[in-house]
Parts: structure tokens; C-alpha cells; sequence
């Protein structure tokens, strides 16, 4: 079809690259080379996925633990440390305590 089109049109209305009657990009040996590298990782990574390491039994709230820590972490970064400490009446009046005797 694209043969044709060039043949009779006598060159590729509008972009070549771009549209419905675009020229083809010719497929080169490192295009082919990185599609079966592409194809080689998702094939292992199939293989790799159809082996559980673990049954459903351990699987189920295997990470409770470690995902509660974290959340300990996240909220103490977040939110516990944006407080400001707590402050105390003795700290505000603390400097009005200069005539004060052990004996009173």
C-alpha cells in the first residue's frame, strides 16, 4: 500500500514521519537485538513469577511488622516532629524565681 501511494502521489503528503500514511521507519539490527533482550527479561521474569517462595499461609501478614515500623517512621517524621515541645509554666516563669530561699 505504501509502494502505491508513493508511486502514484509521487512523495508522502504532509511529515513523512507522522500521520495515518506515514513512512515506515526501517527496522535495524540493534532495534531487533533490543526487542529480544526486552523479550529474554519478560520471559524470566514470567518464569521467576510462576515459582511462589512462599505458600499463602506464610504469605498472609507475613510484613505486618515491618510495615508497622514503617509507619512509625513515616509518623514520627511527619507529624511528631513538626510539634513543638511542650512547654511548661515553670519555663515562662522560671526567671521570677531569683529571690526564692531554700528555707521558703
Amino acid at each position: 500500500m505504501f509502494l502505491t501511494l508513493a508511486l502514484l502521489r509521487k512523495g508522502i503528503s504532509g511529515k513523512q514521519w507522522i500521520g495515518k500514511y506515514r513512512r515506515p521507519r526501517p527496522v535495524t539490527w540493534q532495534m531487533k537485538r533490543n526487542m529480544l533482550k526486552q523479550l529474554d527479561r519478560e520471559a524470566e521474569n514470567e518464569y521467576w513469577l510462576s515459582r511462589s517462595y512462599m505458600t499463602r499461609e506464610q504469605e498472609r501478614g507475613h510484613a505486618t511488622e515491618r510495615r508497622k515500623q514503617m509507619w512509625e517512621d513515616i509518623r514520627e517524621v511527619r507529624f511528631v516532629s513538626k510539634f513543638p515541645e511542650h512547654k511548661h509554666l515553670e519555663d515562662h516563669l522560671g526567671h521570677l524565681n531569683t529571690t526564692k530561699t531554700w528555707s521558703s
